[in-house]
């Protein structure tokens, strides 16, 4: 398999700083309803890195459900590992690859948990099946099959069958505060445009990254 001569070009175009908002959650906003205008896939998807307390990177994708002036917000099983490493380190980076427009968002920040109030909110909101595959799978503990996922999936189907599933207080969101975002957009001949928002006190400093 060849992958060092397999490559292509990034041709929609350049990013300039006068297309820029000043503050970057506006400027993540305009990108994610072009994002959603243009029908790409999974545009909420983002990969979250968390980092163990011997030092080791973890990646897996999570969905954005939310974000404003606040931070940008995910929900999870806090006895995962993704929980647990951030009850040791809350420092986080959140990378939104969007592949079929040239572009990608990096945030980078501390994620703190939600109130119970703000989980149980959304987490009655959800389908009924996916609230109750949250009660049903101990994420990233170790199963004998999926014969016995699927087996504890539905005697909880049974059980609920007629009534609301209760709201798990091992589930629930994150809401990661931005220190840093950055906007990348493809460009010819490898020649990229980055800008980094960097937090600076109750302001945003906006800076050209060389590619």
């Amino acid at each position: 398999m060849d992958l060092e001569s397999f490559r292509r070009e990034y041709l929609f175009g350049g990013l300039h700083r006068n297309d820029l908002h000043e503050d970057p959650i506006e400027q993540f906003s305009i990108w994610m309803q072009q994002s959603l205008d243009l029908g790409i896939s999974d545009p909420t998807a983002m990969t979250l890195s968390t980092v163990a307390s011997n030092g080791q990177p973890s990646q897996r994708i999570v969905l954005l459900k939310n974000f404003d002036g606040r931070g940008f917000v995910f929900y999870t099983n806090y006895e995962s590992r993704k929980a647990k490493e951030l009850n040791g380190n809350p420092k986080v980076s959140l990378l939104f690859p969007w592949n079929q427009i040239d572009r990608q968002i990096k945030i980078c920040g501390e994620a703190q948990k939600l109130s119970a109030r703000e989980s149980r909110d959304y987490f009655v909101s959800r389908p009924k099946g996916s609230q109750i595959a949250a009660i049903a799978s101990k994420q990233s503990s170790v199963i004998g099959s999926r014969g016995a996922l699927m087996d504890e999936f539905e005697a909880l189907n049974r059980e609920y069958k007629d009534e609301e599933p209760p709201f798990p207080d091992f589930w629930g969101g994150y809401r990661v505060q931005a220190s840093e975002i950055e906007f990348w957009q493809g460009g010819a001949d490898r020649l990229h445009d980055r800008f980094r928002y960097l937090r600076d006190d109750q302001s945003w400093r906006i800076d050209r990254l060389a590619p």
